[in-house]
């Protein structure tokens, strides 16, 4: 599997978990709020398999967990067999996704690979295309299909929004909390422009204020809700 960075110790990627980070390229989303904009256009540079591989084999007992990210992980032809080796040295497996890879996200969860999914939800459906930057017909049916999978998995999973000034307000908070109702967790991310982002200066974070009225709307449809980053 292409891999363009690790994180070997993490504490805050896969709740109650010490976790090693890994990030694949590519995406194909263009999100202009990306905070990951060398994996995006993959100008990262790939570091081996068998790097990561070694520093787990070195770190059991002292890591839990791997948190797999990008970019877009469900992008890589060979996900799952990466997944069933880190697997197989005994590790739990979280996977970050934009959903639009449902068929994939089916079959891994079927097989038991998947510990924990956190999914990113960009906006209301109608406001998607806005959001992605690429156009959203084909994708659209993807992601609601992994909406519905996730909600009637078996494993821990999470949907998540982050929140930027331009893209959410009261206009579309209910309809956000309509397409993960049913789910178990939902978090609203703080934005942060910055060098490493798609784009820089022209986004704004969502008021603290405002991201707690998101909240509030989203509390009336998922049991667990929260801000990360305020």
């Amino acid at each position: 599997m292409k891999i363009c960075g690790m994180e070997k110790f993490s504490m805050v990627d896969f709740d109650g978990y010490i976790s090693c980070t890994v990030f694949t390229p590519g995406c194909n989303f263009r999100c202009p709020f990306c905070h990951n904009a060398a994996l995006v256009n993959r100008e990262a540079q790939e570091i081996p398999e068998s790097e990561v591989f070694d520093y787990l084999e070195k770190r059991k007992g002292l890591v839990d967990a791997v948190c797999i990210t990008g970019g877009e992980p469900t992008l890589q032809p060979d996900l799952e067999d990466f997944i069933v080796r880190v697997r197989a040295l005994g590790y739990k497996v979280k996977l970050d996704s934009n959903g639009t890879n449902p068929a994939l996200l089916s079959r891994l969860i079927e097989r038991g690979l998947l510990d924990y999914v956190a999914m990113d939800i960009k906006s209301d459906f109608d406001s998607y295309e806005e959001v992605i930057a690429v156009p959203s017909s084909a994708l659209l049916p993807k992601i609601r299909e992994s909406v519905a999978l996730l909600k009637a998995s078996p494993i821990d999973f999470e949907f998540r929004t982050t929140a930027i000034a331009e893209y959410h307000s009261e206009k579309n908070y209910a309809a956000i909390a309509e397409i993960v109702r049913g789910g178990k967790r939902f978090y609203i991310q703080k934005f942060k422009d910055g060098e490493n982002n798609l784009t820089q200066g022209l986004l704004h974070e969502l008021p603290k204020e405002e991201a707690e009225k998101f909240l509030a709307e989203v509390r009336k449809t998922v049991p667990v809700v929260g801000l990360r980053g305020y």
